[in-house]
């Protein structure tokens, strides 16, 4: 065949119909459509790095950072991205990831491999809590550094005033403590990113509504009035992971503490519904604002809270879920808005995709973009492939919460903000770079009480009685 012949058969497509371009315009029809544009009077900064996408937990692991891909394309595809500031942020620094966790816990993260698992399970030494919920997989330490990282971007832009709303959804990995992993979570970058606030703000208010109990956040600041911690969750002490969150679970015993009154719970049980959550949110986080008076929040938005997840027991929808995020978004105040936990993955995107679209000011046309990549994971049929499914009939659990028990936690909050009321406490008198360093004593005092509190967990999770989040 001649040079020429070669030549000849291959045909361009005309101008527009190559497939970059047609994407582009299918997604430029798409903003048109939904009436997307960038905020006014504020500014929406998204963080994510492409590289936790290709993280992998194992086959049988109910964590899927995938997840984070089928929500970046939904983004995409609607053209949200043209509505926000975008960064693809650096992975967290060593010392960084030290400002909370302890060295030994990070040079063992940075260590460990994969190859190191059989020795270790032989000698039954699984140290810092790891094992199945928490498993060594290839770039775990990499993971860690990225989606702290990226939670440490979205603070720093918010305290540079180069942002007023910042998400990353790769992270609010709740669980993590001091010096061991536990429930999927291995790195806290919540407790990363407050300490990165407190650094400007006197004072943060922290809201999870994943449907476990924000147990390592509490925890970090249990002995610290500069930080109110405030989780919405079920809870069972002996059968649901992780166990803590009560509603007399309110910071420490001693009044003397500057942490008491300052963790509070809404500890639910299965099955609550839309009105019951929406209302119930607006009815704790209100007095909250009012009393405790913060100056920027955190909000974790795991997405195992609604309805059908599969480690989850509520039947909320995705609309409901979004209300409470944009109840926090209207209080005006600097918000970094955390994924979570969320393990039926195409929910988990629709849940994250709506609330994004909530935190830029703009409704979305409840049919799937046709052009959005692997649409076919959410439902091959196109009454499948909608924002919106109705998750609240998905594996339905009996509501069990009565509207006395709801009113008897609101007034439970109420009277737990009493002692937080006009306390001087909650005026900022001095902000000190290191919370730890400051108060070393107080948390001498309350150490025994932890240590004790968490080995009666770990041995909970490893023998009879309660199972670990993977468990579930």
């Amino acid at each position: 065949m001649t040079r020429h012949a070669i030549v000849n058969d291959y045909n361009h497509p005309q101008p527009g119909a190559t497939s970059t371009l047609t994407l582009d315009e299918k997604v430029a029809r798409e903003i048109r459509k939904n009436g997307i544009q960038r905020p006014k009077g504020y500014i929406v900064s998204y963080h994510a790095n492409p590289e936790v996408e290709r993280m992998h937990f194992g086959p049988k692991h109910p964590m899927k950072p995938w997840r984070l891909t089928l929500t970046n394309k939904l983004i995409l595809a609607y053209g949200m991205h043209d509505a926000m500031d975008l960064y693809i942020p650096r992975a967290a620094t060593y010392q960084e990831m030290t400002e909370y966790h302890k060295e030994d816990y990070i040079q063992f993260l940075s260590r460990i491999k994969p190859t190191d698992k059989l020795e270790l399970e032989a000698n039954n030494l699984w140290p810092f809590n790891m094992g199945d919920d928490c498993p060594v997989f290839d770039g775990l330490y990499d993971y860690c550094s990225l989606y702290s990282g990226a939670s440490l971007d979205a603070a720093r832009k918010l305290t540079n005033s180069q942002s007023d709303i910042a998400i990353n959804w790769s992270g609010g990995l709740h669980h993590a403590k001091k010096a061991e992993a536990s429930g999927f979570c291995y790195i806290n970058d919540i407790v990363l990113a407050i300490l990165q606030l407190l650094l400007y703000h006197p004072r943060v208010l922290y809201i999870d509504l994943d449907v476990h109990h924000g147990d390592g956040v509490e925890q970090a600041f249990w002995s610290t009035d500069r930080v109110m911690t405030l989780s919405l969750h079920k809870y069972d002490k002996f059968h649901y992971f992780p166990g803590t969150g009560g509603s007399d679970d309110t910071g420490p015993r001693n009044n003397a503490n500057p942490g008491a009154h300052h963790s509070l719970n809404v500890p639910l049980q299965d099955g609550i519904d839309d009105e019951s959550y929406m209302n119930l949110f607006r009815d704790v986080v209100t007095p909250c604002i009012t009393t405790y008076q913060p100056t920027a929040i955190v909000i974790q938005c795991g997405g195992d809270s609604l309805g059908g997840d599969r480690l989850g027991c509520f039947n909320i929808n995705i609309r409901a879920h979004g209300a409470c995020v944009e109840y926090t978004k209207k209080l005006g105040l600097p918000l970094l808005v955390l994924g979570g936990g969320g393990y039926t993955p195409r929910n988990v995107a629709r849940l994250w995709a709506h609330e994004t679209s909530v935190c830029i000011g703009t409704e979305l046309h409840p049919a799937l973009p046709s052009h959005t990549p692997f649409i076919e994971h959410f439902g091959v049929e196109p009454k499948e492939q909608t924002l919106y499914p109705e998750l609240s009939q998905t594996g339905r659990y009996d509501n069990k919460n009565s509207d006395k028990y709801l009113r008897d936690i609101v007034t439970n909050i109420q009277e737990q903000l009493r002692y937080v009321q006009g306390s001087p406490s909650v005026q900022l008198q001095h902000i000190p770079p290191d919370l730890g360093a400051v108060r070393d004593e107080i948390e001498r005092e309350i150490e025994e009480e932890r240590d004790a509190r968490d080995q009666g967990r770990r041995r909970r999770e490893r023998g009879a009685g309660i199972r670990g989040e993977y468990a579930h």
